[in-house]
């Protein structure tokens, strides 16, 4: 299997993966400030890479020359993840991981700004139909509120942790040293668990973690190993093999995951047309990923 396949599968189970923490996010994100959870989060997270790493390829003393990119990197994704959760207060999950699928048109802009990496005219239209077709399903189909801009304040909110995200992922490439992606990805969730207990530590301490209920433990279970330690992992690793424009294209699986989701956990059936949206997003991804 060559390199950018191997990354092309990465960034698929990444996209599986990172589904269930909207359909979970969403029932924890009530219960319990986002920059607490967020800071545990990766705390957990970032010991369980640290094993991986020093299993598999050690932690050589040459992988912690210049720490600020890890700092940059690291705080890019802890202001992901906590807008994440603050917008899940009132974003339905569906639609916060249609505003998600937005991320790939953002990352092509960033992938130029920091790496001259270009579009082709291919590219650049599955883009556009992608993004259509994200806000079809943030809409729900619902051309009257789409005509009126109707968006929630959770979906804003998270639409500029998307934004980070975005740059994150051409940074990778452009901050990386040849340090294995295991490796760069243990680094950058330790400067992202100093950021957010530093940026967090009154509500860390003010929470009442005995207290919590159940749901919290199981989402920050989820996103801390399944949603954060594997699939920082894999999107390092795509990273450093595929353009900024394409890791991200995988994105636009995640709405039907997350339908899939909400179906198993809830039986919620979204309206038959915002499956035209989601169905979009597939032909994107598809013009996005052919050579």
């Amino acid at each position: 299997m060559r390199e950018a396949e191997r990354g092309h599968l990465a960034m698929l189970a990444f996209s599986a993966l990172v589904a269930g923490s909207f359909s979970l996010g969403a029932l924890a994100a009530p219960h319990v400030d986002p920059g607490a959870l967020s800071a545990l989060r990766f705390l957990l997270a970032g010991a369980l890479v640290g094993i991986a790493a020093h299993v598999t390829t050690g932690l050589p003393r040459s992988a912690w020359v210049a720490p600020w990119r890890y700092l940059v990197l690291g705080s890019l994704l802890a202001a992901y993840f906590v807008l994440m959760f603050e917008g899940l207060k009132t974003a339905q999950p569906v639609s916060a991981a249609a505003v998600f699928t937005l991320t790939p048109v953002m990352a092509a802009g960033f992938g130029w700004l920091l790496l001259r990496q270009r579009l082709t005219g291919r590219m650049a239209l599955a883009l556009v139909i992608g993004a259509v077709g994200a806000l079809w399903v943030i809409f729900r189909a619902d051309l009257a509120a789409l005509l009126a801009l109707k968006i929630g304040p959770g979906e804003v909110t998270y639409f500029w942790g998307c934004v980070a995200h975005a740059a994150y992922a051409p940074m990778v490439r452009r901050l990386n040293r040849g340090e294995p992606a295991v490796v760069f990805t243990f680094g950058m969730m330790m400067a992202g668990t100093l950021v957010l207990t530093l940026w967090s530590w009154p509500a860390i301490v003010a929470t009442d973690w005995l207290a919590l209920p159940g749901i919290v433990w199981v989402t920050l279970v989820y996103v801390a190993v399944a949603a954060s330690a594997m699939t920082f992992v894999l999107l390092q690793y795509a990273s450093l093999r595929l353009p900024a424009a394409k890791v991200m294209a995988y994105t636009y699986l995640v709405p039907a995951w997350v339908i899939l989701w909400e179906m198993a956990m809830h039986g919620d059936t979204p309206p038959a047309l915002v499956l035209a949206g989601v169905a979009m997003t597939g032909l994107a991804l598809w013009l996005l990923l052919k050579d």
